[in-house]
C-alpha cells in the first residue's frame, strides 16, 4: 500500500532524515518509534507532501507521489491526523466533518461516524475549540475517515490523553484495520502501539536502525523504554 524508499530530508542545513526506507500493507498498522527528534514527524510530512526539501521515493498503490502536491495526495487517499489535530476552532464539529471532501468509495457516511464516535454526535453542533483533548483527537480521526483515507498518517494520537480515551482509540485503530486501511503510527506509548500495531520500525539519528515485530517489542520493552527515555 505505501513504500517509502530512500527519504532523506533536511531543515536548512541540518539533515533529520537519511536514507529511510518502510512498507506498510493493507490492513496494516506499523509503529514508528523514536526519541523525540528523532525525525518521525517530518517523515509524516514527507509522506503527506508538507515537507519539500526530501529526496527518495514515497509510492502509494503502486503509484509515485513524490512530485504530486498535498491536496492531490489527499484525495487520492492518504489521510493526515497531525499531532495539534489541525481542528477548525470556530467551526462546529459537524462542519470540521463535512468540510473535506468525501471523495473516495471508502469514505465513512455520518452515521458510520457517530456510532463509532459517539461523543461526537452529542456534541455536534458544539465549536471545535470547546472540546476536550480526547475529543480533539476524535474529531480529528474522524475526519480523516470521513475523506475516504486508505493509508493513516497518525502522529503521537495518544499523548496526553486518559487511560479511557487512550483505549478507545485502540479500538477504532483496530476497526479501521479490519477495513483494510493502512496506518503509520507515530507513538511514544510502546505499551499502547503493541496492542495495535503488526511491526515497529526503531528510527534513530535520522535512520531506521531495527525493524521489530510485536514479539520482540515485549520481550525488549524494558530497553526499549530505557533507550527512549521514558
Amino acid at each position: 500500500m505505501l513504500d517509502i524508499t530512500g527519504v532523506s530530508a533536511s531543515y536548512g542545513e541540518a539533515r533529520v532524515l537519511d536514507e529511510v526506507t518502510l512498507q506498510v500493507g493493507d490492513g496494516e498498522v506499523v509503529t514508528l518509534v523514536g526519541r523525540n527528534g528523532a525525525g518521525k514527524t517530518t517523515l509524516l510530512r514527507c509522506v503527506m507532501g508538507l515537507h519539500r526539501a526530501m529526496t527518495g521515493r514515497v509510492v502509494f498503490a503502486g503509484r509515485d507521489l513524490t512530485a504530486v502536491p498535498p491536496h492531490r495526495r489527499a484525495r487520492l487517499g492518504i489521510g493526515y491526523v497531525p499531532d495539534d489535530r489541525g481542528i477548525y476552532a470556530g467551526l462546529s464539529v459537524e462542519e470540521n466533518l463535512t468540510l473535506p471532501p468525501a471523495t473516495l468509495a471508502s469514505a465513512w457516511p455520518l452515521p458510520r461516524i457517530y456510532d463509532t464516535f459517539p461523543v461526537l454526535a452529542t456534541r455536534r453542533r458544539l465549536p471545535g475549540g470547546k472540546l476536550s483533548g480526547g475529543e480533539h483527537q476524535m474529531l480529528a480521526l474522524a475526519r480523516v475517515l470521513r475523506t475516504g483515507a486508505r493509508v493513516l498518517l497518525c502522529d503521537e494520537p495518544t499523548e496526553g490523553l486518559a487511560p479511557i480515551i487512550v483505549d478507545r482509540i485502540g479500538e477504532i485503530l483496530r476497526e479501521v484495520k479490519r477495513d483494510g486501511v493502512a496506518v503509520l503510527l507515530v507513538e511514544q506509548n510502546l505499551r499502547f502501539a503493541a496492542t495495535v500495531a503488526d511491526r515497529h520500525y526503531l528510527l534513530a539519528q535520522g535512520r531506521i536502525v531495527e525493524s521489530l515485530r510485536n514479539a520482540e517489542v515485549r520481550q525488549r520493552e524494558g530497553e526499549l523504554l530505557a533507550y527512549l527515555g521514558l
